[in-house]
């Protein structure tokens, strides 16, 4: 039988498979669909310091291969979130990956991560400072992101870098134009892991009404239309840098998520793709094992950034 055991930092891994933040909740609404023992770890939906009602419905629109969403990090914010949310997801089992963002001051991040520091439950942190859908003032422009710059970046994961002993996993925006140069800031700042890719920002446009679809105007587009970008974007990455990627973007069978193995990931998350197969996480993980024993290859880490070129 291969063996699909990972290491991201610290955090030893059963299996490669986890699912990505807002794309599975807080697991509860999957628990009839799949056995959840069987995911690699599980990335909660993000939070915030304070509840978040998000954003303005239309929130959600299909596009051609793929799906664009502003929900703007709706969540119960911290407090809720440690006493209602994660004692039930301890209870499945496998390992919680807290997905963390800020509303407007970066030292929101220092608060959320010294706060989880402290809970053994709470198996490693991920920085979204990539979510293209907070900060969006109608008619304008989204600000910049801190993973739209290298040295911002640096500044916010070296300061959290001192404040948890967890796992560090930065996520990174494709919104850019050197997405290698986020990457390296980040693993220089002291990240354990990078993934990437969150969504694209991109919009859709009812013809009809002359209309946006989506009520923020733009919103992150994510599914299958991206992975080829997203694929690439992890062989860049998998060049410059030596700490473990996970990868992420339009994963929607064994063959997508083989891509990103191939090309250099150690890890990778499913989203999109919940919404339409609830069980895809755990088919991809049987189609690795069955993939490895026809390659013969005996170990997952030998298939890593094993691209023939």
């Amino acid at each position: 039988m291969p063996n699909l055991t990972v290491n991201i930092g610290k955090l030893k891994l059963k299996n490669p498979v986890m699912v990505a933040s807002g794309t599975f909740g807080y697991a509860e609404e999957f628990r009839d669909f799949l056995d959840l023992k069987k995911l690699g770890a599980i990335v909660t939906k993000t939070i915030t310091l304070k509840p978040r009602q998000g954003n303005p419905a239309p929130r959600t629109c299909e596009t051609p291969a793929g799906m664009l969403n502003s929900i703007g990090l709706e969540n119960p914010g911290i407090e809720a979130f440690l006493d209602d949310l994660l004692p039930e997801l301890t209870k499945i089992g496998v390992p919680v990956i807290v997905s963390i963002s800020s509303e407007k001051d970066p030292k929101e991040f220092m608060l959320l991560a010294k706060q989880l520091d402290k809970i053994k439950e709470v198996s490693a942190i991920e920085l979204n400072i990539s979510c293209p859908n907070i900060g969006h003032k109608t008619y304008n422009l989204s600000p910049k992101l801190i993973s739209q710059d290298p040295h911002a970046t640096y500044n916010l994961v070296r300061a959290i870098r001192k404040a948890t002993k967890k796992t560090l996993i930065t996520k990174l925006s494709p919104n850019v134009t050197d997405i290698t140069e986020i990457a390296q800031a980040a693993e220089k700042a002291g990240s354990d892991v990078v993934s990437l890719v969150n969504t694209f920002s991109a919009m859709s446009i009812d013809v009809s009404t002359r209309k946006p679809r989506i009520a923020m105007i733009t919103a992150g587009l994510s599914g299958p239309a991206i992975r080829p970008i997203a694929v690439r974007m992890v062989w860049e990455v998998y060049q410059k840098i030596k700490i473990p990627i996970i990868g992420m973007g339009g994963i929607m069978d064994t063959p997508s998520a083989l891509e990103f193995f191939i090309a250099g990931a150690t890890a990778i998350s499913v989203g999109t793709a919940n919404f339409i197969n609830p069980k895809v996480s755990v088919e991809i993980i049987g189609g690795l094992k069955k993939y490895l024993e026809e390659a013969k290859i005996k170990n997952i880490e030998g298939l890593i950034g094993n691209l023939k070129v």
